[in-house]
């Protein structure tokens, strides 16, 4: 078990009272407060008390920086509005909103997160496969979503209409957030060119390319056992027509890894859910 896999097992079993003592802490240490008033834990115990904020501070101007804490199965969104504006609520605290300088959230909103950030690269396939990949994608998991025009996408979009699509995949995307209870809402990113997206993927941890010629499935098995907790991972998934060869050669360059995913051929809107399947039924419960 890796370093910040004990970490978040640790913090994950912190009582709530201890949790917000830990973060107290931690935004003494980065923020340099030294007079963090805690009101979230009840005395002498770790057990936490109902009310708003959990913790403040007084600046030396007289304002105030409200902190609250949450853990978050789903609706993170929600949840955030919701503190945000019980914290300007003047009926309720008694403090001018013109006196809170800020208000500082630490929500755990990882219930429903795998435990690692999947990037999925897809070559511009036609407009019903893409909906339909961006909607089980989310379901399944994905962190961002990055289409890429590729040499032999069978689609092209020009600047407009792909300001357009991608605010369409967006509201998709929101909308499988949404339903299948997700704690965040991927973003669906504006389309890039190859090798935007390449240079885009530079600094993930594990970078995977599906190709119908690769060989290898025990080396597939190997990558994924290998993942860890907290790695972000790049899957490239090519369009109807495939990668063109210069393609390849330069996602080599940029050190992807081919992978077979067996011995058939999967179609574009297939080959990404199912890898993307395995890596959520791998990563589940961390």
């Amino acid at each position: 078990m890796s370093k910040i896999n004990i970490i978040q097992n640790a913090i994950k079993e912190l009582e709530g009272g201890s949790f917000q003592k830990l973060f107290d802490a931690y935004l003494y240490k980065k923020y340099k407060f030294t007079n963090i008033q805690t009101l979230g834990v009840q005395d002498g115990t770790n057990k936490t008390t109902k009310g708003t904020p959990d913790s403040f501070v007084v600046e030396d101007d007289g304002k105030y920086i409200l902190i609250m804490y949450g853990t978050v199965g789903t609706e993170a969104f929600g949840k955030m509005k919701k503190d945000i504006l019980s914290c300007f609520n003047k009926d309720k605290l008694k403090i001018d909103e013109n006196k809170i300088k800020a208000d500082i959230l630490s929500i755990d909103e990882m219930g429903n997160e795998l435990p690692i950030k999947v990037y999925l690269f897809q070559g511009l396939p036609k407009q019903e496969k893409m909906e339909l990949i961006i909607q089980k994608m989310v379901e399944l998991g994905v962190y961002s979503i990055i289409p890429v025009a590729m040499k032999r996408c069978v689609v092209k979009l020009d600047n407009k209409k792909a300001k357009s699509k991608v605010q369409r995949w967006n509201n998709i995307a929101e909308s499988a957030a949404k339903q299948s209870k997700r704690s965040i809402v991927p973003q669906v990113q504006q389309v890039m060119t190859f090798k935007e997206a390449l240079t885009y993927a530079q600094n993930l941890d594990i970078k995977l390319l599906p190709y119908e010629c690769a060989e290898g499935m025990e080396q597939t098995r190997n990558i994924i056992e290998q993942l860890a907790v907290g790695q972000s991972v790049g899957i490239f998934i090519g369009p109807e027509g495939g990668y063109d060869l210069s393609e390849l050669e330069l996602a080599k360059q940029y050190e992807w890894e081919s992978i077979t995913l067996g011995k058939r051929i999967l179609r574009t809107e297939t080959a990404g859910i199912m890898l993307m399947s395995v890596l959520m039924y791998k990563m589940e419960g961390f």
